[in-house]
């Protein structure tokens, strides 16, 4: 997998859920998305996106995207990066 291309590809999937609304991503606890994009190389990647509560009182959802290539060393531990959200659609943390 080129890491660079991945990594490319993985902030604008970040940057694409962080412009989604609190309601919208809450959806990825029971309903996870994966999907297919393809790198400036040609190369497919696959793209997860996942969301687990990060603290069920407060009711902040830590929102995980993934990327990998399909490769065993890569399917095994993926490239990935998250974000918490809490209900108001601010970023706990930041």
């Amino acid at each position: 997998m080129d890491e660079h291309e991945a990594r490319e590809i993985l902030s604008r999937q970040i940057e694409n859920a962080r412009s989604r609304n609190y309601e919208d991503l809450i959806r990825l606890i029971l309903e996870p998305v994966t999907h297919e994009v393809m790198g400036a190389s040609g190369t497919w990647y696959q793209v997860e996106w996942n969301a687990v509560w990060d603290d069920k009182r407060t009711r902040h959802l830590r929102v995980l995207i993934n990327i990998d290539d399909g490769t065993q060393e890569w399917t095994r531990r993926p490239l990935g990066e998250d974000f918490i959200m809490a209900p108001d659609g601010s970023f706990v943390g930041e």
